[in-house]
């Protein structure tokens, strides 16, 4: 993470400052502006003077508020800040102030360590700007503290930056040193003042009173339009109607109150945490304080028993072993060792991330802390609030990132089309009403009641049918979804990267973020996503003089010496209440020796312990009993474990120190990527033919690990090796070997994989793998099948004499096999045949991203495999896909992937957490299953969105043209009649329309995302026109009725109701809704038949029968309510039954061609038209270029051009 969270962008106008958000390297914009008292003046007589309606534009638009109010000025004097984030959203925030007392802030370069502590020290790299300092306005001799709050977060005011930074911008840059020195604790006066500029560490979710939430719910536009509505039919004397919308409205919205509470305090009661914790004072003295009021650098001593972690905080003293489900959904609880100490502390900024294994994050349970004999567990307090990872959580769920998706833009626009009708409309019937000789009265409320008519009051309420519908599918399938407006998105999904577990093969050399391996990208059997629930020890592959030897199965049958002591001690396992627990792989591992752990108590076995290994030791791996021993093998001395450094996902490894009884140095044990172990080994003591060896195991699909060791002879002690740097110990090693471990791929993968294929949805694995693994099960998964080729894409980084080079090279070359058959020479290279799969490690990707940055998006529509990518780089494939316009779905695990989940369109985490801090969707099943799934789910809620919003805005028109046409004659529905169309047919078909679920198979075709589209348009003109047509034929056979009597004209509606003409339109609009439903209600392909959805087809069936025998036989109290003129002449009630029966047969036939004829003529059109997505126009251009696209074998040089590129 940048040091500098606040750059000041170009060279804008003082008084704007950018903020930049650490997880996703964009920036926000903060414009500072003054009160002035005339405007406020000035603002308070306009919003009496407009009745209200001017506070009303102030609560829609806040910015507008405070710039009526206030003048802009420089950030440094601003009470009021405009926010623009990176979505282009806009915020207001008050800017407080607080006198921060006698407290010292500065802080300056040359003081001495203590005083460092006891100020408030900005980070910043060496090469910057040394070290800033926070400086705050002078006034009155006092420091003063300008702070504002954003989304729970608090930014300050730096006076030296001329900027407002996020408050954690101050402990940002404290190096390992820094940290190790603050056991002392802090003194009070400077935890107090700590305390005023940090804020107090709780993680608050505003929980609004009812009160608060009706307001802010009734002044929503939807609403003031339903009051708007409401008061208009109550002057139309439509009292029923205004009564029963009313009501509904009432219940609806007290219903959506209720919901939004019980959920903020849902939230609230997850993020609310206080305990009391034990914290160090500078005195020597332990206080108990709440853990609100903990602040950075606070030292607090762990309980032995363990404990909830109230903040992010590093260990400095003792083990941890804690239980992180809440935060990322990982099941197998976490080993924390302390912060490393001696003299690389002092040059190692800290970082949580990175030294993640050393911190103790927010919210998760430490379920037991070990002391190193006779010392406290102790920890630093880092972060506070909502800085810390809960706190990120939290504020993922309050604040979620805005989905930019077409349809609801598009929706939008929709409603100001119909608008526009309703204004043609409205002065249609003016005209009309005035021709009429109607009072100017009735013709005001009449042309806004056409307005009510054509916008649908219900439409918002109605379009998020399907995505509930959806979400509580899912719900039952055991995907957990935290936003739903996602769910549509999911439709739209073109690409999925599966991590490595994703796909259930834990391969390569990766681990499982609990244990001790390389690239935390895959999380192995915790929730294996390729692969079985186990990996297990295949075997070892021991060296003699220097050669590998044959692979021995059984570990257990290897001789007393460093290759069994390495199996046996290198780990991190720990005992809990006897059982051991750690990483799953770690666990097979030690079983495959037979040998057992045993922690040191203090109160117990510290002197037998002490006796044997000459000084203390953190555990004991002893070995199996001797009857479990082979005969011609006996081992019996135990190996004591004095010190372990955790997995790295940067170093790619783990080691630990171990002593043996009557020896007087330690022995150093490492374990790892193979190729990361052999480069820290001397080289005589790697084998000659040790890629060949490797190649050969992990091109079979095993999971390779490299073992190595070293005798430590200035390491007797205990105390000796606590003061031991990494890097000194892990370093001139002698390799003793590979560790090979068999995975088998969960029987789901392939079919899966194969499945999204088919469907035209391209997987791509991203993993911390090996290559040659990755390949492998890329191939076992079927996301490259045996006809395919694989080109491995090879770039290296500039060297002093040479720039950056690239090169393609067919996988079978890549081994130095012959040239196979099927490829042909042109041009001095080898062209191979379509289609072909490119394969690239994190190393390759860097290269490329940043020397060639023109061929990225050509290497990126090939690639399907990345291997060894680093969390940091699958985030930033992520984007770079996007930029290529997919729309990216990740599925990975919620511990080691939270960048790229989060910063995918689509992001399913496998995790056993309700909601995981990484992304929208979580999936309780541990397999990949969850992808087709979310994405059937998606496009079937896409389409009903579709179905029910083209259904509203039909059903509107419908009205619309018949209330027209009435009002054409000098009439109106009634006031029931109105009742029974809204209520009884629209509202009960939209919602129950949503109901019918997704299609089981997954075809190529996706839904359409634009609403603005010519086959949408298309369908709502000509069902239109159809449903005029309708009304009017039946209108003109109604007049030509040898029974038929005009209406009294003189009078309006109600007072001239019943009639003919009313009554015919009332029979045939009644069943106009029902064929729209029917019509609407598509199912193939994304949807299952209508005939499924049982409930919808049992009420559809009820509500024709109810229209038929309305229109047949209406009796006496319905025709009486509904104002009904009886027709004594049933061959023409026959005919109306007739002409609704035409009309359901075109509007069907009409959607079916549509759909089929307009649609594929549209997708023949558009092969000739060039596609506005990137991905598909580079698709083309490949597949077109000759000669055949990449050259093979061929490097290519980077020029500066390319390289400026990216820059």
């Amino acid at each position: 993470m940048s040091s500098d969270s606040s750059r000041l962008l170009g060279n804008q106008r003082p008084g704007y400052g950018t903020l930049q958000r650490d997880a996703d390297k964009s920036r926000m914009e903060v414009t500072g502006y003054q009160t002035k008292t005339w405007r406020v003046a000035l603002c308070h007589a306009c919003s009496v003077l407009t009745a209200g309606l001017l506070l009303v534009l102030f609560h829609w638009k806040p910015s507008l508020e405070v710039q009526a109010k206030c003048k802009p000025c420089a950030l440094g004097q601003a009470d009021w800040v405009i926010i623009r984030d990176r979505f282009g959203q806009c915020f207001t925030t008050r800017v407080h102030t607080e006198a921060l007392g006698e407290g010292s802030l500065e802080h300056h370069p040359g003081a001495k360590l203590e005083d460092r502590r006891s100020s408030i020290a900005i980070g910043m790299s060496d090469e910057e700007e040394s070290r800033d300092t926070i400086r705050l306005h002078e006034k009155e001799e006092k420091n003063i503290l300008r702070y504002y709050l954003f989304e729970g977060m608090r930014y300050i005011w730096i006076e030296r930056r001329q900027a407002y930074c996020k408050v954690s911008v101050l402990d940002e840059g404290w190096t390992c040193a820094d940290l190790h020195l603050s056991q002392a604790g802090l003194d009070q006066q400077d935890h107090n003042t700590r305390r005023k500029i940090y804020g107090p560490n709780l993680i608050e979710v505003p929980v609004k009173s009812y009160a608060r939430l009706l307001v802010e719910e009734v002044l929503n536009p939807f609403y003031i339009f339903q009051v708007f509505s409401i008061v208009l039919w109550v002057c139309d004397a439509y009292y029923y109607y205004a009564a029963c919308i009313f009501l509904i409205s009432t219940i609806s919205l007290g219903l959506s109150l209720y919901e939004t509470r019980k959920q903020s305090a849902t939230l609230q009661n997850m993020a609310k945490m206080s305990v009391g914790v034990r914290v160090h004072r500078p005195s020597g003295e332990e206080m108990v304080v709440s853990s609100a009021d903990l602040v950075p650098g606070d030292c607090i001593s762990l309980p032995t028993d363990g404990m909830l972690v109230p903040c992010d905080a590093a260990l400095l003293t003792g083990e941890c072993m804690v239980n992180e489900s809440m935060l990322t959904g990982e099941s197998v609880p976490v080993m924390k060792t302390p912060l490393p100490a001696g003299s690389q502390a002092a040059s190692t900024i800290y970082s949580p991330e990175e030294h993640r294994r050393h911190t103790l994050f927010c919210g998760t349970q430490v379920i037991q802390a070990k002391s190193y004999v006779g010392r406290e567990v102790l920890a630093v307090v880092t972060r506070t609030g909502f800085c810390t990872a809960k706190g990120d959580l939290i504020s993922s769920i309050l604040y979620p990132k805005p989905v930019s998706f077409k349809f609801y833009k598009d929706a939008v626009k929709f409603v100001l089309f119909l608008a526009i009708l309703a204004f043609i409309g409205t002065l249609y019937s003016i005209l009309i009403l005035v021709k009429n000789q109607v009072p100017v009265g009735q013709i005001i409320i009449r042309a806004l009641d056409l307005v009510t008519v054509i916008v649908p009051p219900a439409l918002p309420a109605a379009m998020t049918v399907g995505t509930i519908y959806a979400q509580n599918r899912l719900k039952k399938q055991g995907i957990f979804c935290i936003s739903p407006p996602r769910i549509n998105l999911c439709g739209k999904i073109r690409l999925v990267c599966f991590d490595k577990v994703s796909l259930g093969q834990c391969c390569g050399t990766t681990v499982s973020s609990s244990g001790g391996w390389p690239e935390p990208t895959t999380l192995f059997l915790q929730t294996g996503t390729l692969t079985e629930e186990g990996l297990d020890v295949w075997g070892v592959v021991p060296l003699e003089n220097n050669h590998f030897m044959p692979i021995v199965h059984e570990p257990r049958c290897l001789p007393a010496g460093p290759l069994l002591y390495s199996l046996a001690t290198c780990h991190t396992i720990s005992l809990l209440r006897t059982q051991p627990i750690g990483d799953p792989v770690d666990l097979k591992m030690v079983e495959s020796t037979g040998w057992r752990l045993e922690m040191m108590e203090e109160e117990e076995g510290e002197l037998p312990a002490f006796q044997q290994f000459g000084t203390k030791v953190l555990a004991v791996m002893k070995p199996p009993p001797e009857e479990e021993q082979p005969r011609d093998r006996k081992h019996q001395s135990p190996v004591g474990i004095l010190r372990r450094f955790p997995f790295s996902s940067s170093l790619q490894r783990m080691s630990v120190l171990v002593k043996l009884p009557g020896e007087a140095s330690a022995h150093v044990y490492i374990k790892g990527a193979p190729e990361m172990v052999a480069s820290l080994c001397r080289k005589e003591t790697v084998p000659v033919d040790f890629s060949q060896m490797l190649r050969h195991y992990t091109t079979d699909g095993f999971r390779v690990l490299g073992l190595a060791c070293k005798p430590l002879s200035t390491v007797t002690t205990f105390e000796e090796a606590l003061q031991l740097p990494r890097d000194s110990v892990e370093s001139s090693l002698t390799f003793l070997g590979f560790l090979v471990m068999k995975n088998v791929l969960k029987p789901e993968s392939a079919p899966v994989i194969h499945l999204l294929r088919n469907a035209n949805i391209r997987p791509v694995m991203v993993t911390g793998d090996n290559m040659l693994t990755a390949v492998n099960v890329a191939k076992s998964c079927r996301m490259v099948e045996p006809e395919e080729r694989v080109i491995f894409v090879n770039a290296s980084p500039p060297s002093h004499d040479k720039p950056a080079a690239l090169k393609f090279i067919l996988a079978e070359h890549s081994q130095g096999e012959e040239q196979p058959e099927g490829l042909h020479r042109q041009d001095g290279c080898f062209v191979q045949p379509q289609p072909c799969h490119f394969a690239l490690n994190g190393k390759s990707f860097a290269v490329v991203c940043e020397h060639f940055a023109d061929l990225l998006p050509k290497i990126l529509i090939r690639a399907t495999v990345f291997a060894r990518m680093s969390p940091d780089q699958k985030t930033q494939l992520v984007c770079s896909l996007q930029e290529l316009n997919y729309c990216v779905g990740m599925c990975g695990d919620g511990a080691n992937d939270c960048g790229a989940l989060k910063a995918a369109d689509v992001g399913i985490s496998l995790s056993e957490a309700e909601a995981s801090v990484a992304s929208p969707f979580t999936s309780r099943v541990a397999n990949i299953e969850c992808v087709p799934t979310v994405i059937r789910e998606g496009r079937c809620s896409l389409v009903t969105s579709f179905g029910v919003f083209k259904y509203m805005a039909l059903y509107s028109l419908v009205q619309f043209v018949s209330v027209l046409l009435l009002y054409t004659i000098n009439t109106n529905l009634s006031d029931f009649q109105f009742l029974f169309f809204d209520l009884i047919i629209t509202t009960t078909v939209a919602v129950l329309m949503g109901r019918t679920g997704p299609a089981q198979e997954l075809g190529v075709e996706r839904p359409q995302g634009a609403l603005i589209s010519i086959l949408v348009l298309g369908s709502l003109l000509l069902q239109t026109a159809l449903l005029i047509t309708v009304q009017v034929l039946s209108y003109f056979i109604t007049i030509s009725q040898s029974w038929y009597v005009p209406l009294n004209s003189t009078v309006t509606a109600p007072q001239n109701l019943p009639n003919y003409e009313n009554t015919v339109l009332f029979c045939v609009t009644g069943f106009q809704y029902l064929i729209l439903a029917v019509a609407m209600s598509k199912g193939y392909p994304f949807r299952e038949p209508l005939y499924t959805n049982v409930l919808f087809l049992v009420v559809l069936i009820l509500l024709f029968g109810l229209m038929i025998w309305l229109t047949l036989y209406p009796l006496g109290f319905p025709k009486t309510l509904l104002k009904l003129q009886g027709i004594d002449d049933l061959n023409f009630k026959l005919l109306l039954l007739g002409i609704a029966a035409l009309n359901f047969f075109a509007a069907f036939v009409l959607e079916t061609a549509l759909d089929h004829g307009l649609l594929s003529c549209l997708r023949k059109l558009r092969r000739k038209k060039v596609s506005k997505k990137l991905f598909k126009r580079l698709e083309k251009e490949l597949s077109q270029q000759q000669p055949s696209w990449p050259p093979l074998n061929e490097p290519l040089f980077a020029t500066p051009k390319m390289s400026i590129a990216v820059r």
